[in-house]
């Protein structure tokens, strides 16, 4: 009575099975490490208070807002996505037009071979300075962007 058998005995608070798990991530992170580089991963409470991002604005108030952080990351690859007509190109244009305010220097990569350039000058962009390509097909313009 009141015996528990060996294959039901708990390991108290867990902490054998925790250890075990805690290795197993801790050998997947090292060997995505080696096979990606160092920072490909790593624990979000390690570097949570080192993000100081530096952002551009939208142009659009609203929208900074929404993004939590006052706009889009500089220097990373942003995508814009979204039905026909919705104002993606104009959104770029108007991240690029801040961009180039601040000497930046940004690529429109236009998949959709619509890009006008009135329009995008009547936004503020500096033509002279915008990069631009034009790709076949959707992995062309990953290739492009990396």
């Amino acid at each position: 009575m009141g015996r528990t058998p060996n294959s039901q005995k708990s390991i108290p608070n867990g902490h054998a099975e925790t250890s075990g798990k805690l290795a197993a991530v801790n050998l997947a992170m090292e060997q995505i490490e080696k096979q990606y580089g160092r920072g490909s991963i790593m624990r979000f409470g390690d570097v949570s208070q080192k993000f100081d991002i530096s952002v551009i604005s939208t142009g659009c108030l609203p929208l900074d807002l929404a993004l939590g952080v006052g706009g889009v990351p500089r220097g990373r690859i942003i995508e814009i996505y979204g039905p026909e007509a919705s104002g993606k190109t104009t959104i770029c244009l108007s991240i690029i037009a801040q961009a180039q305010k601040h000497g930046g220097v940004a690529a429109f990569i236009d998949a959709e071979h619509a890009l006008d350039p009135l329009w995008a000058q009547k936004l503020g962009i500096k033509l002279d300075d915008l990069l631009i390509s034009q790709p076949d097909t959707g992995e062309q313009a990953l290739e492009i962007a990396e």
